[in-house]
């Protein structure tokens, strides 16, 4: 007779456990363009009388908030998606010549299964794009890693003055329909 474990753990909500370690730790702005993979943690942090949600009109915006509240001694998080890379390449040297703690984390689209074609040059180039420009990136497609991945981007950004980015894959999010 043979048993089978069993996995009697909660089930993983990538989008709550997003909000969660950015608040462990102590961020206290989230900038973002808006996003339906972020909106958990939008909603999240806009509830959070202890954080600053600012709604930003492009991506490369966020880079300079955060440099801002680095200065004034505070944390931040940038949330984005892969499309919004593109737009941040020139301002990501602010970070490179300034040395502060960036950390990004971003919806991936031209990603798997994605239904618009004109996501998937930028989606297809989003992690080259970051690392050539210094940005340490992790990607996550199961729900299980990203809370450890997020954890450890967090603490590399903060503790190491780095540029650090996670990566969501689009299977977290699920696939996106075209809609007529």
């Amino acid at each position: 007779m043979s048993v089978e474990a069993q996995d009697h753990s909660p089930p993983v909500n990538w989008p709550e456990d997003v909000f969660r370690v950015l608040k462990e730790h102590d961020v206290k702005h989230i900038v973002y363009v808006p996003d339906a993979g972020h909106s958990t943690a939008i909603r999240l942090a806009e509830a959070d009388n202890e954080i600053q949600s600012v709604v930003l009109t492009t991506e490369e915006e966020g880079i300079g908030y955060l440099a801002g509240a680095w200065l004034g001694g505070e944390r931040g998080a940038l949330l984005m998606q892969s499309s919004g890379v593109g737009n941040c390449i020139n301002t990501l040297a602010l970070q490179s010549c300034a040395r502060f703690p960036l950390l990004m984390v971003v919806t991936m689209r031209g990603d798997w299964a994605e239904f618009n074609a004109w996501q998937n040059p930028m989606g297809q180039a989003t992690e080259k794009a970051l690392n050539l420009m210094g940005v340490l990136t992790w990607r996550a497609d199961d729900p299980k890693g990203v809370a450890p991945l997020l954890h450890g981007a967090a603490t590399m950004a903060f503790n190491g003055d780095s540029a650090c980015a996670l990566l969501l894959g689009q299977r977290l999010i699920g696939e996106k329909k075209w809609v007529k």
